[in-house]
């Protein structure tokens, strides 16, 4: 991941802060208004969407960081780590939701809905649909870890939204306000479920997770006909950093020139097969018949 590509997803991280923070305050403001629970929850989750592309901002500038002799792998993890604290953010957030609901079960209020309430739900809907489906495909084109970490944070609003919108028009048609509580649970079990898939991602990375399955290498590297078997393959990385070390045997015969030549060939056609980004890193040993 070069330089311009880091300065197009900070550029996008601050379009997407700009937004998030106007959805969130929007709502917050709004639900302390009408006194309901659902849609102030929803709100504090809409201010994590904002947060987490502050600590998407702080982890893209550490991983720009060049390669230096501590870190000769460059510093690209540090967007997977932001993921990470974006995941443990948004498990606080889900829990303090949880509490707030059982509080509200135990002392009912009746939300004061209007028409304009219902409005404003529906113009913030607008935005996280536009922003998750906007920072979903960048984090696709751009390869990025954290931007598509964040729309599935972002996405988890849509439906959020939708259940909040849900629950002040059954209210407004006269349905128990127990609903308001119920809902908020709802809010909460998004929130986790959102917190769970970024943590899945951001650990698999961390952990190095094999990335592409070893059959699927062995078959592009047995298509050269000097390589006679292939074992010991290993891989690890994110999408836009993916390394592969393998063991190759070739014959005896062949030179150091030819061997060199042999590497790179395979090396272009698993970034043309499989990624752009993989690195390759072959052993290389002499293959005799019994």
């Amino acid at each position: 991941m070069n330089d311009k590509i880091f300065t197009k997803i900070r550029q996008i991280l601050w379009l997407i802060l700009f937004a998030n923070l106007s959805v969130a305050l929007l709502k917050i403001t709004i639900g302390t208004i009408i006194k309901s629970t659902s849609m102030t929850a929803d709100g504090f989750h809409s201010l994590t969407d904002g947060s987490s592309n502050i600590v998407g901002l702080i982890g893209i500038r550490l991983a720009a960081k060049p390669v230096d002799k501590e870190h000769p792998y460059g510093h690209k993890k540090f967007e997977t780590l932001a993921g990470l604290f974006i995941a443990i953010m948004l498990f606080f957030i889900g829990g303090k939701i949880i509490i707030n609901a059982f509080y509200r079960f135990l002392s009912p209020v009746t939300p004061h809905i209007t028409s304009e309430s219902l409005v404003t739900l529906l113009i913030t809907l607008g935005i996280n649909i536009f922003v998750s489906n906007y920072e979903y495909k960048k984090g696709r084109e751009l390869n990025s870890y954290i931007l598509i970490s964040d729309s599935l944070h972002t996405k988890s609003d849509i439906f959020v939204s939708i259940g909040v919108l849900f629950t002040l028009a059954c209210i407004k048609l006269g349905f128990p306000v127990i609903i308001d509580p119920i809902a908020s649970l709802v809010v909460s079990a998004f929130v986790l479920h959102a917190a769970w898939e970024i943590f899945k991602g951001a650990s698999s990375i961390l952990v190095d997770k094999a990335m592409i399955d070893t059959e699927k290498i062995k078959e592009i590297a047995l298509e050269f006909q000097e390589v006679k078997n292939v074992h010991k393959i290993r891989s690890r990385g994110s999408e836009n950093d993916i390394y592969i070390d393998m063991h190759v045997m070739i014959e005896p015969k062949m030179n150091i020139e030819e061997s060199h030549s042999l590497i790179h060939q395979m090396e272009k056609k698993m970034k043309e097969k499989i990624n752009k980004n993989i690195q390759l890193i072959i052993h290389i040993e002499p293959f005799y018949k019994n």
